[in-house]
Parts: C-alpha cells; structure tokens; sequence
C-alpha cells in the first residue's frame, strides 16, 4: 500500500501547462507550501500544508479525471515525505549554476528575434552571447551572460513568466556548456562582444524593432512602429491571433513563418481563376495579390497579408481537392508578386475578410470540410433559394437556415469536401436575393 504523504507526484505535465495551472487545480483542498516543476521529466511535486488535505485532493481527483488545458494529468502521493530546498532549487534536472542559460520558450505568437530576448535578459546582466535554435521540443534559445551571478538572477526572475501577455512562456535551466560559439550576427545569433562578425543574409538590412516595457497583464508588452502596433511583419494582427488562439497556436502551425507568398500547383487551368483563388484563400488572411503563371498554367502565386497568414493557408489547404485536381500548396521563393498587367490587385478590397473581426476569423481557419457558413444573407431567403443557388456543385445531404444577432445565415452540408470546397471558391460574394452573401468552411460535422 503506498504510504500517504502531504507531497503530490503529478505526472504527464506538458509544457503548455504552467505553474499557475496546477496551482489553481489543488488550492481548493487547501495551502500548497511547495512547487517543483520536473520539466525535463513532464512531472511535478506539489507539497500540500498537511497530510489530510492531500489526502482529500488525491480522494477527490480518484473520481474527477484531472484536466488541464486539454490534457489529462495523473495524480498519486509521492515517495517524498518532504520537498527539501535542494529539491526546489534543482527542479528535478540535476543542473548545476553556470553562466549559460539554455531557455525552452513555450505558446510563441510572436516571433522570437535575439534583439526581443535582449530586451528581455539584460536587465539582469550584460548578455554577451544569444543562439536561438528550434529543436522537436520546440523554440529554445542559449544565453551566455558575462557573471553567473547574472544568469542566476535571470533564472530566478524569470523562470515561468510570460514574455507577452498570455504567451511565450520561459522554461529557464543551466546549460552545462562551456562557452557560446557564434558565427553570425543577424536575427537568430549574436556575439555582442564582437560586432564585426558576418549575417548570413548578406544584402538584407537587420529589422528594427522598437520594445517597451508594460505592465498591462504581461510582463513585456510589444511597441511597434508599425501601422497596426506590431512591429513584425509575420503577424501583422498579433493582438487578434493573442485573442484567438489563447491557449496557444493550432496544431502544426509554429508562427514564425515570415514568407508572405504562396505557391500554388496542380490547379485545374480549365477552370480556376484569380477571384476563385481569392475566395479560396481569404478564409486564412487577407490577399495582396494573385498571379496566374501564362507558362505554367496550373501554378499560382498569392500573396498574403503576412508570414503568419501564409503559414496558415499553406497548412490547412496542402493536399486540398478543388475541380478534380489535389492541390500543392507551398512557399514561393518570391518575397511578393510584382504588379504587373497579369497581376491582380486586391490589397484594397473590401471583400478580404481580416479587415473586421480578425480574431473570429482566425479562430475559424481550419481544412476545407463538408459543410459550408453562409452569411449576410437576405432575411426572406428560403432554404429552396439556397439550395437552388449551390447545388450545381454536388448533392446537398442537409440544410439549416437560422438567425443570429437579427441577421440570416446558414449551414450547407456536401457528400463531400471537394463539393463544398467548389460551392465555396465559385458562389463566395456572388448575389442571392439582392444580397452579396459571403461563405466559409464550418467546422460542424452535423447539422
């Protein structure tokens, strides 16, 4: 029988999940004295006031599945009677003090550049040296300061927080290397004690970014010189892209692209066009302009708002079926389309979605499914008159007109993806009833 203790084992702790998290999971049964974050193992030690009160938390959780962000954590009473300062201090991964500081960054939403990390390291000491690299944990970074005692200052400061509200949380240990070697000086490495080391990306000008401290929820807070505030072009919206993904980018989506054109390949050249491909592809972001290539007439290029705009159109649409053809969707080696008598604008239409509600919308990206959102319809419109207006692109199994916020909409559900990915590229801004109506994927699977 396992012997009861007043310290909690937690295992399967993912690094979305913080400090806070298991906080708020156990101070309901009562004073949590001690925390130890096992990282490196996804485990945790939790060390409760008394024996009795871990006792009623591990009964408690015996019949509710604990649950944090998604992920189902396991709880039992630990081998340890006691969490010794030595156990707080080592946080489980045996690491001895050292002036290099290796940091896992964990929810980036914004990119992680080394003059970002400077801003946020060099209160503590003088950085000499920054790598940043991504590994199949994730976004990590190695930090050299010039005194351990500056290293041990940023790791006791900053260990768990947020470089921006809500996101980039830091995951800080003691790198057991010697010495940094850095071989550039550019957005990803730099040797602040020796400026005249070579960019790999020579004839591209270093971005500059303007950075200011804020107390408005996050640690730091980001003060662009941009038109919108943010002074990345990845995300050109990163307040919206914040407010809709909170708990942290979809699946496969990094946010660190910064290639805002888009390849695409094995189009149907009998049938797509420009504004087919703009329907298709302002689900993801808004579109600068579209290129039909004349001497490969099933490639196009679309350029997107920003990087991160790209990443998610290039993800959710790779592979995609449209008028019989299975779509190749990649980045481009151009940076942007030239204008040009073969190029279409539609930087200023009003038809790109992301120009209003831009949170919701990124909320809504997704692969193309079976069933379509029809909005801004007219408010006499008969399920017959929407059926009549798509069905030339494939059987329609089910249809469901409502109201919302005193507007009209629908739900269009296909046999098949391919059906309602074509009802969705041709029938987009056409007009029904008098009504230019606008569609998009849902993410229902039944009506």
């Amino acid at each position: 029988m396992t012997e009861l203790s007043k310290v909690i084992h937690v295992r399967n702790v993912g690094h979305e999940i913080s400090e806070n998290d298991l906080l708020q999971l156990f101070q309901p049964f009562g004073v949590i004295t001690k925390l130890v974050m096992l990282r490196a193992k996804n485990q945790a030690l939790l060390q409760m006031q008394d024996v009795s009160t871990a006792v009623n938390a591990l009964q408690f959780y015996s019949n509710v599945q604990p649950n944090i962000r998604g992920r189902n954590v396991y709880v039992q009473f630990s081998s340890h009677q006691e969490l010794t300062t030595m156990d707080q201090n080592s946080q489980g991964r045996g690491d001895e003090p050292n002036r290099i500081l290796l940091v896992s960054i964990h929810h980036v939403l914004y990119p992680m550049t080394v003059d970002v990390l400077h801003q946020v390291f060099s209160p503590h000491g003088i950085v000499e040296k920054i790598v940043t690299f991504q590994k199949s944990a994730g976004f990590q970074v190695l930090i050299q300061y010039q005194l351990l005692q500056s290293a041990d200052s940023a790791r006791n400061s900053l260990q768990g927080r947020n470089i921006y509200d809500g996101c980039c949380q830091l995951d800080i240990q003691f790198s057991n290397l010697d010495e940094l070697q850095v071989n550039y000086n550019n957005e990803r490495s730099r040797d602040f004690t020796n400026p005249n080391l070579p960019s790999e990306q020579k004839g591209k000008s270093p971005q500059v970014v303007s950075m200011g401290y804020g107390d408005a929820g996050g640690m730091y807070s980001l003060q662009g010189s941009g038109p919108r505030g943010v002074g990345f072009p990845q995300m050109g919206n990163a307040a919206a892209i914040a407010a809709a993904f909170p708990g942290g980018l979809p699946p496969g989506i990094s946010g660190t692209n910064d290639r805002c054109t888009i390849l695409v390949s094995n189009l149907n050249p009998d049938r797509i066009d420009e504004d087919k491909l703009f329907n298709l592809f302002s689900i993801y972001g808004n579109i600068a302009r579209i290129k039909l290539l004349r001497n490969k007439p099933d490639h196009a290029l679309v350029q997107m708002d920003d990087g991160f705009q790209a990443e998610l159109a290039v993800h959710f649409l790779k592979g995609a079926m449209l008028f019989g053809h299975r779509l190749e969707v990649n980045y481009s080696k151009h940076p942007n389309i030239t204008t040009g008598p073969e190029t279409h604008d539609y930087s200023n239409s009003n038809l790109n979605r992301f120009n209003r509600n831009a949170a919701k919308n990124y909320r809504y990206c997704c692969s193309p499914t079976k069933m379509i959102h029809l909005s801004t319809l007219p408010q006499d419109v008969t399920e017959e008159e929407i059926v009549d207006h798509l069905e030339e692109h494939g059987p329609i199994v089910n249809t469901k007109l409502f109201e919302k916020n005193g507007k009209k909409q629908a739900l269009v559900l296909f046999q098949n993806e391919e059906q309602a990915t074509e009802a969705l590229v041709c029938k987009h801004a056409t007009s029904l009833g008098g009504s230019t109506i606008r569609i998009s994927f849902s993410q229902l699977h039944s009506i």
